[in-house]
């Protein structure tokens, strides 16, 4: 079946003014003006008003729940289908997080195909906080380079709660992870969850000055702050992901900043930590509270980047949308609406908020009403 979004403002995600959008079979198949009648039997879906995005692209979303550090009682659920159309999101990477004792890879692999059954596009980290890693088959690579899902790893450190692995025991792992990438044909990513330790980047520049390993294997995430050792991350190449967290206005001003300290914004990534927990610490690394982060918080970034910091739409929705993309090596089918990529597509109003999501080509949201839900959502 075709179908026709008519007269929309595209945004792919640089600014391309008016236009209409066909796609079939889950793929972009034209993009211009006039379409209508070149496709007379297309289903029509009036654009006017509206600002055609691509579907944001989320990379550190805790799919199993996340959290676990107060006791049982503080596992997050895991997450629904609902959250993420709402938050118009259309791909997703899950990943575990503190608790790789109770969560498991083959619950997280199993989450993931699940999204995928019911209408998004999901993929998955093997690993945990922990060193050496959590997997599903028992090796580190054969996750990787034979589970379609998994794209890498996921590692914590500088946190008081990781197993602060060694330098020589992150260089095996980024090792392991290339060569299972270059077999399995994978991004081959390692998402280093950053803590508010001491050392913060300073093993991974250490690793980049003393071996030939690509920067694009290391992908540090829960940036702060810019200053020293990431804004010399950023500059050698390397890929900064910001979280959204509780405070998507703090957050946009983060990423604002980073840009006026000379940071390319074509470094920078944004994720929402969706379903992980979002614990306080005393000064004696005691925990005094804890709350669950919202995939919504995306978005609210992306509204707080443009209203706020004054930074135009195309280049705040590249940081969920083309940056993520091109740093998961999707280029060409996901994080931009042209020909050929997958129709993966928001529509936001004059509001700058998400009336229509669409995900595969299929419609999952409609004017603010779910079309779909999760196999068990009421």
């Amino acid at each position: 079946m075709l179908t026709l979004i008519e007269n929309v403002h595209l945004y792919q995600p640089e600014d391309r003014g008016l236009a209409d959008i066909l796609f079939s079979c889950g793929k972009i198949v034209d993009i211009g003006l006039g379409l209508s009648s070149q496709y007379p039997t297309a289903e029509r879906i009036p654009g006017e008003g509206f600002l055609a995005v691509p579907g944001y692209l989320d990379q550190h979303v805790h799919v199993t729940g996340g959290g676990g550090e107060g006791g049982f009682k503080t596992r997050v659920p895991e997450l629904q289908l609902s959250q993420c159309i709402r938050a118009g999101v259309t791909t997703l990477v899950g990943l575990l997080g503190t608790d790789g004792i109770t969560r498991s890879v083959e619950n997280l692999v199993a989450k993931t195909k699940a999204l995928n059954e019911e209408g998004i596009t999901a993929y998955c980290l093997t690993g945990s906080y922990e060193y050496p890693p959590v997997t599903l088959s028992g090796d580190l690579k054969k996750d990787i380079a034979f589970i379609h899902e998994v794209l890498g790893v996921k590692i914590a450190i500088s946190d008081h709660r990781c197993s602060q692995p060694t330098k020589e025991e992150l260089i095996r792992l980024v090792s392991d992870v290339r060569m299972a990438a270059l077999i399995g044909g994978k991004p081959g990513i390692v998402t280093f969850h950053l803590g508010r330790g001491k050392a913060q980047l300073g093993l991974i520049l250490e690793i980049l000055s003393e071996t030939d390993l690509p920067i694009k294997h290391f992908r540090p995430t829960h940036i702060r702050s810019v200053q020293g050792q990431a804004l010399q991350f950023a500059q050698m190449g390397g890929y900064l992901d910001f979280t959204a967290g509780i405070n998507p206005r703090e957050t946009a001003n983060t990423i604002a900043k980073a840009a006026e300290a000379g940071v390319p914004l074509s470094q920078i990534t944004l994720s929402s930590d969706s379903n992980g927990s979002l614990p306080k610490w005393n000064d004696k690394n005691e925990m005094v509270g804890i709350e669950a982060a919202s995939m919504d918080a995306l978005h609210e970034v992306i509204q707080a980047l443009v209203l706020e910091e004054n930074m135009n739409i195309s280049d705040a929705l590249s940081l969920v949308t083309s940056n993520v993309s091109r740093a998961l090596e999707f280029d060409g089918v996901k994080g931009k609406l042209e020909p050929g990529c997958d129709a993966d597509l928001l529509l936001w109003d004059q509001n700058l908020e998400i009336s229509t999501v669409i995900a595969k080509g299929v419609i999952l949201m409609q004017e603010g009403q779910l079309k779909v839900r999760g196999t068990f959502e009421k």
